[in-house]
């Protein structure tokens, strides 16, 4: 059996935190000659996206300031950015995403729509449990795109695993030994909330990521969420 466990040390730091996921089993992550529906519904992500820049200073728009004052609170790389920040920082540019595969792009998409972040790991390759909690600096880590050990920091705040960090600086970066491939058959998807009064929204996003990964990929889904009180869940 594996979890997802949030330590205690990241509930000290944000205690009015939800993290809500949604567990894919038996899933089938490949296009069937369909690509183009994928990108399509990027596509319609950034429009929605775009909805959520109303002021002229990027900084100042909510779902980035939120972040930016989320990542003061614990030690991060230089430069490292929440990754819905990334996201919406390049479509306010006019730069288009690409297609990835089918449930990466689905989880774009919806990550666009509600300009939350939102993420994924293949269960199957993790080692052990997933937790959410401070660096000690020893964690392996391999950024996707590179064979390169880029540990964390001593308190950075991480996912990790016995196998090593699998995304650094919470939402930053994912390790590519946990990355979502077409041979990925269960995964688990995930959103991050600092913003208490979106909770209804982060509602939301799981059952847009339940609906379309099951109607798409033929899995079986499971929408969970971890808070204080309720801080581990199953994933299988």
């Amino acid at each position: 059996m594996k979890k997802l466990i949030c330590k205690d040390d990241f509930w000290e730091m944000f205690p009015d935190c939800r993290i809500g996921i949604v567990v894919c089993r038996g899933m089938n992550n490949v296009y069937q000659n369909n690509e183009d529906e994928y990108e399509q519904i990027i596509r319609e992500g950034e429009q929605k996206g775009l909805t959520f820049l109303t002021e002229p200073n990027f900084t100042d728009n909510r779902v980035i300031k939120v972040w930016r004052e989320a990542y003061m609170k614990f030690k991060t790389k230089k430069g490292a950015r929440c990754s819905i920040e990334a996201l919406m920082k390049r479509i306010s540019k006019e730069n288009h995403l690409g297609t990835i595969n089918p449930i990466v792009d689905i989880y774009n998409s919806v990550s666009l729509s509600y300009a939350m972040p939102c993420g994924g790991e293949d269960i199957d390759c993790m080692e052990g449990d997933l937790l959410l909690t401070k660096a000690d600096g020893s964690e392996p880590f391999c950024v996707i795109g590179s064979d390169e050990n880029e540990p964390p920091f001593p308190g950075e705040l991480v996912y990790k695993d016995n196998g090593g960090a699998v995304c650094r600086c919470w939402t930053w970066r994912e390790s590519k030994r946990t990355m979502l491939t077409e041979d990925t058959k269960n995964a688990m998807l995930c959103c991050e909330l600092v913003d208490p009064d979106r909770y209804e929204e982060l509602l939301q996003v799981l059952e847009d990521l339940k609906r379309e990964v099951e109607s798409r990929l033929g899995a079986q889904c499971e929408i969970k969420i971890l808070d204080r009180e309720h801080p581990e869940a199953e994933l299988m």
